[in-house]
């Protein structure tokens, strides 16, 4: 039995050691292979941007993204000594040369990773959400879960015959709104109301204020019927959207004490989630699609799921950031404050087929008991929807002086 140990750990030894003299430094690769090289400290993610395409990789996850497509690697990348590692096999059948042709491995001494970091801290901190709309950590991908596992396919996007230009760089014109839940899905239950009725009614005011300022204003839903999740975003797309508002409202199952405390509004964007409290949210707007047989449901989104939609949401992330800032700033002054830092991320799955800046808007706890009677008067509902019209005015105008400035 002893031997049969030592002859595993040997083997594992001997893996580990040919593993280690195939490693090469994915800066060196790039500068090799006439690329610019770009990591982004927060999301543990790295690219290797050249003429042809833009290889985009994620610490300890074993594929890699090209041409929107993912591609199984032999070896993860991995972080050592300050210097991200590549696999030399890996690199060379990425970029079709000879293992020979490779850059040299690393050398044993390295460097801090303050290298790595510094070498691409201006680029980073352009690629990365203004501190309003992205206030804590996100690990867009987590090393840590990184072990692949067989998962359900995303759900395809349906599209419309595009425009010349795609949303998030084109002008903003055409907005739909998406009441959250409906017909025999009545949504979180308040005391007195369900969240179906809530989000409706704001809805519905919403798109009178939005068409009253000159946008071209679709609904997924104007009164009371169930709509997959699914079918939401593809309507979206279908209708050619600039920008996709999905309207909910939040809850906790706590004590009655517990539900008086925990209150105030909160915008998520599509990303993977950087707390325990936002995924218990997703899953909890998640599981209808479950509940109800919807096809390809899911409650929560794999590691592997999200490294696949890095390159489709790559599009449309900023934008999705910058909207929710002007949230931010619309709802200060309001009734309903903000929860925490008012943003958020999870994998909503509303969100995930939408080909265009998306945002999932929990307006108040409905399970809170001010909240729940504030929401449901037509003062509050009036005031909920203005607000979002002119977060979605200001929105608008940042993306035309966005334009103009790149001569469009």
């Amino acid at each position: 039995m002893r031997n049969l140990v030592w002859h595993i750990l040997l083997c594992v030894a001997i893996a580990a050691s040919a593993w280690a003299s195939n490693k090469v430094d994915a800066e060196q690769v790039a500068k090799e292979h006439k690329a610019s090289f770009h990591w982004f400290p927060v999301q543990k993610t790295f690219l290797l941007a050249g003429e042809g395409d833009t290889l985009k990789f994620a610490i300890g996850l074993p594929y890699v993204s090209s041409h929107g497509n993912s591609i199984e690697l032999k070896h993860a990348p991995e972080i050592t000594d300050g210097h991200i590692l590549l696999d030399s096999a890996d690199v060379a059948s990425l970029y079709k040369t000879d293992q020979a042709q490779t850059v040299p491995a690393v050398p044993a001494s390295s460097s801090s990773l303050a290298k790595v970091s510094s070498s691409s801290a201006k680029l980073a901190a352009a690629s990365t959400p203004a501190p309003a709309a992205a206030p804590t950590k996100v690990a867009a991908v987590s090393a840590a879960s990184a072990a692949p596992a067989k998962t359900a396919a995303i759900p395809a996007a349906k599209t419309a015959t595009p425009r010349n230009e795609t949303a998030g760089t084109r002008e903003v014109k055409t907005i739909v709104i998406d009441p959250g839940h409906g017909g025999k899905d009545t949504g979180a239950q308040g005391k007195n109301s369900n969240e179906k009725d809530i989000v409706l009614a704001v809805g519905k005011l919403l798109k009178k204020e939005l068409e009253k300022e000159g946008f071209n204003v679709k609904m997924t839903r104007d009164k009371d019927v169930f709509i997959e999740l699914g079918e939401r975003a593809n309507l979206a797309n279908q209708w050619d959207g600039d920008l996709f508002i999905s309207l909910h409202c939040n809850a906790i199952d706590a004590t009655p004490e517990r539900k008086k405390q925990i209150k105030g509004y909160h915008v998520y964007v599509l990303r993977a989630p950087e707390s325990e409290e936002d995924k218990a949210i997703a899953r909890r707007e998640n599981k209808v699609a479950t509940l109800y047989g919807e096809k390809n449901a899911k409650e929560e989104l794999s590691p592997i799921e999200w490294f696949k939609l890095e390159a489709r949401l790559e599009k449309y992330k900023q934008n999705s950031y910058m909207f929710t800032e002007e949230m931010l700033k619309a709802f200060d002054g309001g009734k309903i404050k903000r929860q925490g830092g008012g943003v958020g991320g999870a994998g909503f799955m509303v969100l995930v087929g939408a080909l265009m800046p998306a945002v999932l808007f929990e307006i108040g706890f409905i399970s809170n008991p001010e909240e729940e009677t504030y929401m449901t008067t037509t003062k509050a509902q009036e005031d909920i929807a203005a607000r979002v019209a002119m977060a979605v005015s200001t929105y608008k105008a940042a993306v035309h002086n966005y334009r103009e400035t790149l001569g469009r």
